[in-house]
């Protein structure tokens, strides 16, 4: 009698290619914590994601999903390691060599992306190989528990008879033995896989728990927790009265740290001891600069107020924000480097590697720049930049705003590129004339009377003049602008509105200081900034 072997199920399969990718991902996880952070496998391919997405890409996941676009590609990648792993457990059912050679392939690539970041060490491919020296032989493992047995070798195991010349028993006996004892078998073979399954399950979690506590440790002692800052002994004017018309529906002045926007390339924020911390400022200097974190708080501190705005901002977008800012004089710094005839840009790079490019000129023309290490009465909060980061007023963020800055070269726009320049973004990029109607939101339904228009209005270290309303195409009437300290800071501005019933068109311009008024067609952020009316439309009852 032929007895065939039972098909291996392919969802028990892929379970286990999920199981053994989830210890090789915790293994990593917790090598990437005891070497460094940010050679993790997840967090490498993440950022050369980052690295390689199009400047269309880049503003769509912005535009799109906010400040949730690194938790999104997060999650992506998550997928797309959970797809890969599951393909692999089935493979490995009938090619396990196909199979480990699929796992080495996602350790390969896992390395080449840790080993391609700008501050990588050869250290950095660590993580991603113990995941392959991980994944294959858990997955080995748990395909042996899996694998069904012959089921007549479940029937020669059966208990003999104590008789030792008892006959053999007939072959319709010996059949409905088997078939008793072949549904006891597949019992087995899953109480085998599901105990090899939870050991493998508790090595990750282990493991990626361990990694956890190493890296929340580590946060902790590179936190400014107990940090207390000096008080500037240039302190910021005082906030006008009426600065701040505090209308329901209208973002603050003042933006809170909790709330004030971020974009940048880190799929985690970098953690760095404020007492490793080093500024170098070199190239094309007279003379190198190496500064600590404690000689920094040894020096004069400024506070200003200035507002920050991103080039990926949209019109009418979110991604502005005002913060009063804690620092040293930026310029004063490069003038004890002595900065050389030639040198037109600053290069600064960030403990994770990226890097801004900014004019010489734009620090060195009497504009407020600073070094900042605070942030509206605080420590410049780990997400905004902590130990250090730079605020260059009226240019966007990309080319005067880098922060966890550990490095300021001097050298020429023509000899090195920064990050987003390599990829198409201007050189220089001062700050657009914006403004914004925040009060009544987008497709408001309002009652009909006297209502309020307002927003907020920018156009930093020139200033805003004037806010200009109009409803449904008519004319353009003035709106009144709260005062503001300074040309480096954006405007609230308010309109009364006698509101009739029916659907209505509300657009806004500003114009700034210098007579510019803002254009009424749009274009996109691609490459120095948006331009534009901002526009809404309510419904009056």
């Amino acid at each position: 009698m032929t007895v065939e072997k039972r098909a291996r199920p392919p969802i028990a399969a892929a379970v286990s290619g999920l199981l053994a990718a989830t210890a090789a991902l915790g293994a990593a996880e917790l090598g990437a914590a005891l070497l460094r952070p940010q050679a993790s496998p997840l967090l490498a391919v993440g950022s050369a994601f980052i690295d390689l997405t199009p400047a269309w890409l880049k503003d769509f996941a912005i535009r799109t999903f906010g400040a949730n676009d690194k938790t999104v590609l997060l999650l992506g990648l998550v997928t797309a390691v959970a797809a890969c792993a599951a393909a692999v457990g089935v493979l490995s059912t009938r090619r396990p060599r196909v199979a480990a050679g699929g796992l080495a392939a996602l350790g390969a690539v896992a390395t080449v992306a840790a080993l391609s970041r700008p501050d990588a060490v050869p250290t950095d491919a660590l993580p991603s190989l113990v995941a392959a020296v991980t994944g294959a032989p858990a997955l080995l493992v748990l395909r042996r528990a899996r694998a069904p047995r012959e089921p007549h070798r479940a029937l020669e195991t059966a208990p003999q008879t104590t008789h030792r010349k008892a006959a053999a028993p007939a072959p319709g006996k010996a059949a409905e033995r088997l078939q008793e004892t072949a549904p006891e078998t597949v019992r087995t073979d899953r109480r085998a896989l599901l105990r090899t399954g939870v050991a493998v399950l508790g090595f990750a979690a282990i493991s990626g728990g361990t990694a956890r506590a190493v890296n929340a440790a580590r946060d902790a002692a590179a936190g400014g927790a107990g940090l207390t800052l000096p008080l500037p002994s240039d302190p910021a004017r005082p906030l006008l009265p009426g600065g701040d018309l505090r209308l329901p529906g209208l973002s603050s002045f003042t933006t809170p740290n909790r709330s004030f926007y971020r974009v940048d390339t880190a799929l985690v924020v970098p953690r760095v001891p404020y007492r490793d911390w080093r500024l170098r400022i070199h190239g094309l200097v007279d003379r190198p600069v190496e500064l600590t974190f404690d000689q920094i708080l040894s020096r004069p501190l400024v506070e200003r107020d200035i507002t920050l705005t991103c080039v990926s901002n949209e019109v009418g977008g979110p991604y502005a924000g005002h913060a009063r800012w804690l620092g040293v004089d930026l310029a004063g710094l490069l003038r004890e480097a002595g900065v050389r005839a030639g040198a037109d840009q600053i290069l600064s790079r960030s403990a994770d590697g990226w890097t801004g490019g900014t004019a010489v000129e734009a620090v060195l023309d009497g504009r407020d720049a600073l070094l900042a290490i605070g942030m509206n009465g605080e420590v410049l909060p780990a997400a905004h930049g902590f130990p250090a980061r730079m605020i260059v007023p009226g240019l966007y963020g990309y080319v005067s705003a880098t922060k966890w800055v550990t490095e300021l070269k001097l050298t020429r726009f023509a000899d090195e590129q920064a990050y987003w320049t390599r990829r198409g973004w201007a050189e220089n990029a001062p700050i657009k004339t914006a403004s914004r109607i925040e009060v009544p939101k987008a497709f408001a339904r309002i009652p009909a009377g006297r209502t309020t228009i307002a927003g907020t209005a920018w156009a930093q270290h020139r200033g805003v003049a004037a806010v200009e309303v109009r409803v449904d195409e008519g004319p353009w009437t003035q709106a009144l602008l709260a005062p503001s300290p300074t040309p480096d800071t954006w405007r609230q501005w308010h309109l009364d509105w006698p509101a009739t019933p029916g659907d209505h068109h509300l657009e806004v311009r500003a114009t700034d200081t210098a007579g510019e008024v803002q254009p009424s067609q749009r274009t996109p952020p691609f490459p120095d900034g948006a331009t534009g009316r901002h526009s809404v439309l309510v419904t009056v009852r």
